[in-house]
């Protein structure tokens, strides 16, 4: 049997950098929880991903702003460095799949013109 390790992130972009060969994109989704009361909070995670594809970094460059509700996935590369004579390991997620599923505009304008928007405007880019 093939194994293999991926991610899926939904949630909201926070920056938007070009580093090197790659463009590098912060999102930010919500955890649900339940604390000591029995009361569900949302705690914030923030999710590094890169994009290695030309024509994804381009689509990224071209759609992609701070607030987009987004849809990332690909795959997950373990790594590790040496800092200050300790191993140090690290968990690369490699974005595949990116796609735009709200601006942030239409989100925060009416959230039901988000809802009735077409598959026609939701934009994805693929690894080629």
């Amino acid at each position: 049997m093939k194994s293999f390790a991926e991610f899926q992130i939904l949630g909201r972009i926070g920056k938007v950098r070009e580093v090197g060969q790659t463009t590098r994109v912060s999102i930010c989704a919500n955890y649900a929880f339940k604390d000591r009361n029995g009361e569900t909070k949302d705690r914030p995670f923030w999710n590094e991903i890169t994009i290695w594809s030309e024509s994804a970094r381009k689509y990224v460059r071209d759609y992609a702003k701070p607030g987009d509700l987004v849809v990332a996935r690909g795959t997950l590369k373990q790594g590790s460095f040496e800092k200050d004579g300790e191993k140090v390991y690290t968990v690369d997620l490699n974005c595949d799949d990116f796609s735009i599923l709200a601006s942030a505009k239409t989100e925060k304008s009416d959230p039901d013109e988000a809802e009735a928007a077409t598959e026609t405007q939701k934009k994805t880019a693929k690894r080629k």
